[in-house]
Formats: structure tokens, C-alpha cells, sequence
């Protein structure tokens, strides 16, 4: 299975009058979304589920790649890796996985999967971690495929 983890790319500040679910992107985020989402739409298979934070800066990375994906509410700025790794059914979806979501849950969920102990890494705005699970004799294994800043394309 693959799961990819995709960080919302910049948005604006956070302000008293302005809720955090409908902070936009900046014009760099759309820019970076836009990069991110041409990069990852060439390697991604078309079977791959999508699956969204409700916020609004999230919502507008998501469109960046111009596919049909999913909201869901526990993807939200205070979500938790247990319940996303469950919404995404890892490691036993038949299909690849994309999750467009938020620090510091998709840091946490990213350790968890590579390391022995989910530690808060930091995953940057706009930025793809891009994991893998197989098998290789009998032993179940988490194999870092790419990772990858909007900066770098």
C-alpha cells in the first residue's frame, strides 16, 4: 500500500478574525499547490483515494491536482494519526492513499510508521512524504519511497 502524506501548502497567518478552518492559501501556497500537484500527478496511480481536511487551506491544495477526493472531518487541525491511519486502512487498502492534512499529525503518523516511537517531525507546507508497505519474507516493512518540498520542483 502506499500512503501518501501531503501538507497543505502556505496559507495566511492566523488572525482573532479570521477561524483557523477558513485560513486560505497564500498566493506562494497556491503556487506551491499548484507545483506539487503537477509533480504528483505524474507518478500517482488513478485509483488513488483522496482524502481531505475540511479547512479551507487544505480544501484548495486539494483541488490543486484537479481530482475528485473525499472531506473528512477527523482529518481536521486536531486530528489524530490512530484515526487516520484507520480512515486510510493502513497497511491493508488495495488501493494507494493520499491524505491532505496538517502538522502535527502527519509528522506524528510519519514517525510512527518509519520509527519506533511517533516523535513530532516536522513535515513543511506544500511538502509530500511519500510511504510504502510491503512484505519482504514474511516481515511487514515501511519503506520511505519519497519526499519531496515544493521548493525543490
Amino acid at each position: 500500500m502506499d500512503l501518501i502524506l501531503w501538507r497543505h501548502a502556505e496559507a495566511v497567518a492566523e488572525r482573532e478574525d479570521l477561524p483557523d478552518l477558513e485560513r486560505p492559501l497564500t498566493t506562494k501556497g497556491e503556487r506551491q499547490a499548484a507545483r506539487m500537484a503537477e509533480w504528483l500527478n505524474h507518478r500517482i496511480a488513478h485509483s488513488t483515494r483522496v482524502l481531505v481536511s475540511p479547512a479551507r487551506r487544505c480544501q484548495q491544495t486539494a483541488k490543486a491536482l484537479g481530482r475528485h477526493f473525499k472531506t473528512l472531518d477527523l482529518l481536521a487541525p486536531d486530528g489524530h494519526g490512530e484515526a487516520l491511519l484507520k480512515a486510510v486502512r493502513w497497511p491493508d487498502a488495495n488501493e494507494p492513499v493520499m491524505v491532505v492534512g496538517h502538522q502535527p499529525t502527519l509528522g506524528l503518523v510519519a514517525s510512527h510508521l518509519l520509527g519506533e516511537h511517533p516523535q513530532p517531525w516536522a513535515i513543511r507546507k506544500g511538502a509530500v512524504w511519500w510511504l510504502r508497505s510491503r512484505d519482504r519474507e514474511g516481515s511487514a516493512q515501511v519503506v520511505l519511497h519519497a519526499v519531496i518540498g515544493p521548493d525543490l520542483l
